[in-house]
């Protein structure tokens, strides 16, 4: 008998749907990482699309071939040719972290662009290497923190930053974001499709362009097109400046890379449910590479594995999508084609997917949790409209760089009389520097506690207190800077609040009983 070779095919018909999906929306990632360096902190395009832009489009090439060569793995190892690559991209809940919660307070503090890249680079690398680090201890985190802490954090990440600004930004210019809000909308949150199954999404993005292009409200300009090829050596070396200045960031960047790789493995054991066994600790590894990579060359903003794999699998989505789609971002973003994207692509268009991919991860929190478990989403939520408020009205009043302090308590704040005359006016000041400092670590552990709380487990909660103190002493919470705070009254108080739990936990069945079946709501 002839011995029969599998033929795995390396692009098919099907990719196409998946390739759509792919560059949509890293497209629109692209564009709010410009629209936010370049229209917001007006960073010079030498910065943007002369090392940052390139830069992610280097990462995202590795990874778009990294992946098709581990779908084309498994499928070789399993015998089969129906196995569809993992879909990847920038991480948007990382990116809007890191653009808000990183880069934007660094710009403002420092006054200059180029010390703040080095600073953004040092903070992407870094982020890479939690990533990386995840293949290892994961699994062990994911065991011990409540999916509910963890979703509830960057939900409220999602809803306080990426929805209002998507809802606002189509409120600013109502004619052309209303129309073009309502196709994608109907699409995305209503499930309609055109004929041939033809997405709304994609003709709310395309159609758009078309509508701002015949108002005048964006214009064809290709004078940006051109080579850029960024120079490792002086990335390293901006990495390496950047290190220093970077450190008293560590607090939301750790966070936020924790939840990155833990999403990542989500993802994948997604991906195994619906047929395709890819390894998570390979995968957990190879983010992390290509996150570092990228970070080598002047990238700010980390990579991931994606939502959407069973989806795509049932669309009979290959391995082609993944290695074509990261060729075309990496040809664009070397050869400086999102210049052209930019001046193209309206904002209300990147408002649209800021509103949808906010919405969507705030319902995924409720979704993917028990119902019980619910407060502790809206708690843990809390803490990153701390560091948005913080923002808007030290921006508003004018007294980010005049009048902030590091206070004896560690916090970064303004003085008692400033502070006062802020609660005086009806501003919402008092306690919001103390919860902006780590808003991401705080929310883990008011989730954590929440749930613990919910499933009777006051033992757990002294020991997550016990955890919050030691934090505090070390300045990752309720801190402006990493150092050792042992007279912190955050440390006192986060010891007098395990305490107290303990007794309650010693007291259970005695003067402290919980209620059978109590429902809260």
């Amino acid at each position: 008998m002839m011995k029969t070779t599998l033929k795995i095919p390396f692009f098919k018909a099907e990719d196409l749907g998946g390739l759509t999906y792919t560059l949509t929306n890293n497209i629109v990632n692209y564009l709010i990482v410009i629209a936010t360096l370049s229209g917001v902190l007006a960073w010079p395009d030498e910065i943007v699309y002369g090392r940052v832009i390139p830069a992610m489009s280097i990462g995202l090439l590795v990874s778009g071939f990294f992946y098709s060569y581990m779908g084309y793995r498994l499928g070789k190892k399993e015998g089969r040719s129906d196995v569809t690559a993992l879909p990847s991209g920038v991480s948007t809940p990382a990116m809007f972290v890191i653009l808000y919660g990183v880069i934007m307070p660094l710009h403002y503090a420092l006054g200059d662009p180029e010390l703040t890249w080095s600073a953004a680079v040092a903070a992407c690398f870094i982020g890479g290497f939690v990533e990386f680090l995840g293949g290892f201890i994961g699994p062990w985190m994911k065991k011990r923190i409540p999916r509910a802490a963890l979703l509830g954090t960057v939900a409220g990440i999602g809803f306080i930053w990426m929805a209002t600004q998507g809802v606002f930004d189509v409120f600013s210019d109502p004619i052309i974001g209303l129309p073009i809000l309502l196709v994608a909308m109907v699409g995305v949150f209503g499930g309609y499709l055109f004929k041939r199954k033809f997405p709304p999404l994609v003709l709310a993005i395309i159609g758009g362009i078309v509508y701002s292009l015949a108002l005048g409200r964006t214009h064809i300009d290709f004078s940006g097109v051109g080579f850029y090829m960024p120079n490792p050596v002086t990335s390293i070396q901006a990495l390496i400046n950047g290190f220093v200045v970077v450190v008293p960031y560590l607090t939301i960047i750790i966070p936020i890379e924790i939840y990155n790789f833990i999403e990542t493995m989500d993802n994948v054991e997604a991906a195994n449910a619906a047929g395709d066994n890819y390894n998570v600790r390979i995968t957990q590894f190879a983010d992390g590479i290509c996150t570092m990579i990228s970070a080598c060359f002047g990238g700010v903003v980390p990579n991931t594995v994606w939502l959407g794999h069973g989806g795509l699998k049932k669309s009979g989505v290959g391995i082609g999508y993944s290695w074509v789609g990261g060729l075309l971002l990496g040809i664009a973003g070397v050869f400086g084609l999102f210049t052209f994207f930019s001046n193209l692509v309206p904002p209300a268009i990147a408002a649209i997917t800021y509103l949808w991919c906010s919405t969507v991860m705030v319902c995924q929190s409720f979704k993917d949790v028990k119902v019980k478990h619910y407060a502790a989403i809206v708690v843990a939520m809390i803490p990153p409209v701390a560091d948005y408020l913080f923002t808007q009205i030290t921006g508003a009043v004018g007294l980010a760089d005049k009048w902030t302090e590091t206070l004896e308590s560690g916090v970064v704040g303004y003085s008692a009389d400033v502070s006062q005359y802020l609660i005086d006016n009806g501003v919402m000041w008092r306690g919001l520097a103390e919860v902006k400092s780590g808003a991401i670590i705080i929310g883990l552990i008011l989730g954590t506690v929440t749930v613990f709380i919910i499933d009777n487990r006051l033992d757990k909660v002294a020991i997550t207190s016990l955890v919050a103190s030691l934090l505090s002493c070390f300045g990752f919470i309720h801190s402006a800077e990493l150092g050792f705070y042992i007279k912190s009254p955050f440390a006192i108080g986060y010891v007098i609040f395990s305490i107290l739990a303990y007794l309650m936990h010693l007291g259970r069945n005695k003067w402290c009983e919980p209620q059978e079946k109590f429902e809260y709501v």
